[in-house]
């Protein structure tokens, strides 16, 4: 923000440079720079934007003021009306409520355009500004005097003695004051006449009814838009202003008369012309800041000093808010109402924050002692960590990929929801982005794999080798009514093979729990390839899916590899994972290995397989070991496969004998037959 020093000398006395930059900086206006304009100073100004009113040289000469407890003097326009009331030569009408709150007008017949007095000539180029003429310098002179954005129309090329404000028609068009072309988008405002638009809302007029040498008739706007819909429209017409810069942060809605008047006295003081009667005000009107409660201890104990209480209210006071008796004892609060500029001040802290700041952060010393109490991570934090630095230890890398996704990609993996987003819900779950993979509707995701096979065929794309990403993010599963769900899950894609990416799953749960074993089940999603997939199960509980991608996929996000993929439910290992680390005594005595060939049908998996040869022997089997698959249908017969996997047994009290083992092997093979109809080959 660049604010002229002649300038602020108008609304307050200031001191030296230094002093006066040193207590902006330190009130939190952080001092960029200064430079010579001319016979003025131009001083660069750090305005965050949550400090809408510091947008203008008056809010910039408020600070000043109560820094320096100095006197504030501001203009009280009070500017002459004559002749017939507006309304019954001109109309106003809003049809988008939502995206322009307020909307007033003001005519002035009779003037004559020109160039400026020299003074606001130098005013506006001390801060950056070009002078155009008297009437359009006179707008942008009192937006940046009290942040309030104006717009001067010629009344004359307003067709219908009208202002529409609304959305655009389809494939609508404006030509703005910068002679450049925009095509309007849905969701944009736009300023229009009776018949064509004549101006975006918020952030450029259009040059049909620009301000000429020729105008004679002046219509003075003054509105209040929604912040949101400024920002998305100058960001996708790339077309950014310094009104659209104010209106992006929000504005104080009770500025607009001020600054409505403020502009039409200097009008008729440097341009001439007759102000008509009235002023045409459509739109909701201001609202009352509710109060709130300060309570005085909090100060010291959130700043670690104490502070008077007069000198807090003075403070309070001095920066415009209404102070009154509290709603509790008197000697501890007063009840604090915001003035209508403050937009970001709501909280009680705020309040903390603006008392110390303007007393000084700097008489807060170094060796303060602030109480505070020791931070503990949550059960949910910890078991984040374990996952993230198991899945990276495994040689991925922690990906962070856009929550909104094509209806395409959103559509490809819906097994966490049992009903798709109702019709209720796509309008809430979708968002109009056409900017994004130029796709008319995005929408919240609800998995995130669909974003990680993207980031894989970026990576692929880009010639990057051995693709490992991971993200652990929320998904939005809608219901059947009210607001979705939004778990947190654990996405994974890789290179990797099938069994590997099983098998990392498996350590990652025994990591969490060691008395917990993955199983599995059948997969038919369209996401996967049906013959190597499955769905994850822990105590019946489904954990997720893992699988090679189907060829279908593939050709969807155009990927030249294949990929394999898993997303897990973390809430699920949250729910498992033991919240200290269990030990157990490592047995001093052999192990017997084992190696076992059955014969089994093509349909069985080897996950139920395993789960057999786990309950049959539970005291003695340490671990168990899939090694390969063989078919041979002339030994075997047709729909017949050989599974060879390996046990090792292990016994923590002494070493297994051969009648031990053999009765735990022969427990195994009958466990198998009966559950799987498994033969053993001899």
């Amino acid at each position: 923000m660049l604010v002229s020093r002649d300038w602020l000398k108008e609304y307050v006395a200031l001191p030296n440079h230094d002093e006066l930059v040193d207590r902006l900086t330190m009130s939190g206006l952080n001092h960029e720079g200064s430079e010579m304009v001319g016979d003025d100073q131009q001083i660069d100004l750090e305005v965050t934007s949550n400090r809408s009113d510091c947008l203008g040289h008056i809010g910039v000469a408020r600070e000043i003021s109560v820094l320096f407890e100095s006197p504030l003097k501001l203009p009280a326009p009070q500017p002459a009306a004559a002749g017939a009331d507006i309304s019954q030569a001109f109309d106003v009408q809003i049809d988008c409520p939502e995206l322009c709150y307020r909307f007033t007008a003001r005519l002035i017949r009779g003037v004559k355009v020109g160039p400026s007095p020299d003074w606001l000539v130098e005013r506006l180029q001390t801060v950056g500004i070009a002078s155009v003429n008297n009437i359009v310098d006179i707008s942008n002179y009192v937006m940046l005097e009290c942040g309030q954005p104006l717009h001067t129309f010629d009344y004359d090329q307003l067709r219908g003695h009208k202002i529409v404000v609304r959305e655009p028609a389809e494939k609508e068009s404006l030509v703005a004051i910068d002679h450049n072309t925009y095509a309007l988008q849905p969701g944009m405002c736009v300023i229009a006449d009776g018949e064509r638009a004549v101006g975006l809302g918020g952030v450029m007029g259009g040059a049909d009814t620009e301000v000429t040498d020729k105008s004679c008739n002046i219509l003075v706007e003054a509105a209040f838009f929604n912040p949101m819909c400024i920002r998305a429209t100058a960001r996708k017409l790339k077309l950014h202003s310094a009104a659209s810069y104010r209106f992006e942060r929000s504005l104080n809605s009770e500025n607009i008369d001020w600054a409505s008047r403020r502009c039409c006295e200097l009008i008729m003081q440097l341009a001439g012309g007759q102000l008509a009667e009235g002023m045409l005000d459509v739109g909701r009107p201001p609202t009352a800041r509710p109060p709130i409660e300060f309570r005085f201890p909090q100060l010291q104990r959130i700043l670690g000093i104490a502070i008077p209480r007069e000198t807090a209210v003075a403070i309070l006071e001095n920066l415009g808010f209404g102070v009154s008796a509290g709603a509790h004892d008197s000697d501890d609060s007063i009840s604090v109402t915001a003035p209508a500029w403050r937009l970001d001040v709501n909280r009680e802290i705020d309040l903390i924050e603006e008392v110390g700041r303007i007393y000084g952060y700097d008489k807060v010393p170094d060796d303060i002692a602030v109480p505070m109490a020791a931070s503990v991570r949550s059960h949910e934090d910890r078991v984040m960590q374990k996952i993230r630095h198991a899945i990276t230890a495994a040689g991925f890398d922690e990906a962070m990929t856009a929550s909104l996704v094509p209806e395409a990609w959103s559509d490809c993996f819906t097994a966490w929801s049992d009903h798709p987003p109702l019709k209720s819900h796509q309008a809430m779950l979708g968002v109009l982005d056409t900017s994004w993979q130029n796709m008319p509707v995005n929408l919240l995701r609800r998995s995130l794999l669909p974003s990680l096979l993207e980031a894989f065929r970026i990576n692929e794309y880009k010639q990057n080798d051995q693709v490992e990403l991971f993200e652990t993010a929320r998904v939005y599963l809608a219901n059947a009514d009210g607001l979705p769900t939004e778990p947190i899950k654990l996405g994974i894609v890789s290179e990797r093979s099938y069994g590997e990416l099983k098998g990392i799953i498996e350590a990652l749960v025994g990591m969490l729990n060691t008395q917990v074993v993955v199983e599995t089940d059948e997969c038919d999603l369209p996401l996967l390839d049906i013959t190597e997939s499955a769905e994850l199960l822990l105590d019946g509980q489904r954990l997720g899916w893992v699988g090679k991608i189907s060829p279908a996929t593939q050709e969807l996000f155009r990927l030249k590899r294949d990929a394999t993929v898993a997303e897990l439910d973390v809430g699920l290992l949250n729910h498992i994972a033991t919240r200290v680390a269990l030990h157990g005594q490592i047995s001093p005595f052999p192990a017997l290995t084992r190696d076992f060939n059955f014969i089994v049908e093509e349909a069985v998996r080897w996950g139920d397989l395993a789960k057999s040869v786990r309950e049959a022997s539970p005291e003695l089997l340490e671990s168990i070991r899939y090694k390969e698959t063989f078919r041979n249908a002339e030994k075997d017969g047709e729909n017949k496969k050989r599974v060879l996997l390996s046990v090792v047994l292990r016994s923590a009290e002494a070493t297994l004998t051969g009648e031990q083992a053999e009765a735990a092997c022969q427990a195994i093979v009958n466990h198998c037959k009966d559950r799987q109809g498994a033969e053993l080959l001899g």
